[in-house]
């Protein structure tokens, strides 16, 4: 258990951004796991390589928290819910025989939240955590959630010498019970059928089947620095006169398809491919020069964290920069204005703005790297 444990903390330790506290609890909980594996396992007590395969287990437990914590919050949450939604799609379906693909994708919807909470439980008893524990930083996050496909994947046996994987099973019985009159009305809330003067009791509830699919995750720990993001690029855009793309943003928001997109703003396609590109345009100059601090912050990527770099990466935009570029990230990391930055380095206020937004981008292509090379694609 102590190879297994120095070997997850040193890789945690090089990968990431976490702090040695985080570092040592979650490398402590998946050398646990691991041990706890092995030690059950009569095919690996039996094989008399019982090292061998807890490094092994290791290995492969820390690549997969790794590829979350790459993904970061928002992403890694789409990887495992999509994930999980394509584990569990054949297995649940309305026994409609006209049900819309829509009504299917709810009931995944309403299945999987309820798996979540189920897997957070299983997490918390098997790493002996309190009941009230709650992922509450981004590697804690990771973990969570590679410990949640795993949970999901667990082979149970069955009659006949079968196994069927824990996530399926529980499928299956949540589709066995929804009622008849459920599945109609889900139906009617993904396609958005409910009369505006029902005020039904189920009417209510299927509104907010509705709202809750394009809901956010409020508590979690980047939401206020989100709502501030949100808040900041909006009025950024309206101040521009861009308020179309003000508009298509907050649709975005509340995840509108293109083609709902353009039927709300009355466009064809084409003129809502053109706003997309425009507001891309202006999201990437928010991001990367009006408030750079803001939004880094909240990717947790600021100065005081080497612009969200693990040490190699960090150690490459070095190498990748100009001599001027190196002597303005070393007074951007001592906090001079802007102002005392350009007369130090003998140029306009500008100019120091312009380099400054380069710089970042550089950093923001090596960051991402690793989040591309995962096959993930990036968000908009």
């Amino acid at each position: 258990m102590e190879a297994t444990f120095q070997f997850i903390f040193q890789e945690l330790r090089q990968s990431t951004r976490a702090s040695e506290v985080d570092c040592r609890a979650v490398a402590g909980r998946l050398s646990a796991e691991v041990s706890r594996i092995c030690l059950e396992s009569q095919r690996i007590q039996d094989s008399g390589q019982s090292e061998a395969w807890a490094m092994t287990l290791a290995r492969h437990r820390l690549q997969q928290c790794l590829r979350y914590y790459r993904l970061k919050s928002r992403q890694g949450r789409v990887e495992l819910h999509s994930t999980l939604s394509a584990i569990v799609y054949r297995y649940i379906s309305p026994p409609q025989a006209h049900a819309s693909y829509q009504a299917r994708v709810l009931l995944i919807e309403d299945f999987l939240q309820s798996f979540y909470l189920e897997a957070l439980n299983a997490f918390r008893r098997e790493a002996e955590l309190g009941d009230r524990y709650s992922p509450a930083t981004l590697l804690e996050l990771a973990e969570y959630m590679a410990f949640c496909e795993r949970y999901a994947k667990r082979p149970i046996p069955l009659p006949g010498r079968r196994k069927q994987q824990l996530v399926i099973l529980r499928a299956q019985t949540f589709s066995r019970q929804q009622p008849q009159e459920a599945l109609v009305d889900i139906e009617q809330a993904a396609e958005g059928a409910i009369p505006e003067d029902d005020q039904s009791w189920g009417a209510a509830s299927l509104q907010q089947v509705r709202d809750q699919m394009v809901a956010q995750d409020n508590d979690a720990p980047e939401a206020t620095l989100r709502t501030k993001v949100i808040n900041e690029l909006t009025a950024y855009l309206k101040q521009r006169k861009q308020a179309d793309c003000a508009e298509y943003f907050q649709l975005r928001l509340k995840d509108f398809s293109a083609s709902e997109i353009e039927a709300h703003m009355g466009l064809t396609p084409r003129e809502r491919d053109y706003l997309q590109q425009r507001f891309k345009y202006h999201l990437i100059r928010f991001a990367l020069s009006h408030e750079w601090e803001l939004v880094h912050q909240w990717l947790e990527a600021d100065l005081e964290k080497n612009l969200g770099l693990t040490p190699q990466q960090w150690q490459e935009l070095q190498q990748r920069i100009t001599v001027s570029q190196a002597r303005l990230l070393e007074l951007k990391q001592a906090r001079q204005p802007d102002g005392a930055i350009a007369q130090k380095l003998g140029c306009s206020l500008t100019q120091v703005q312009r380099q400054w937004s380069k710089l970042l981008e550089q950093a923001w292509e090596i960051r991402n790297q690793l989040i591309s090379g995962t096959g993930a694609s990036t968000d908009e």
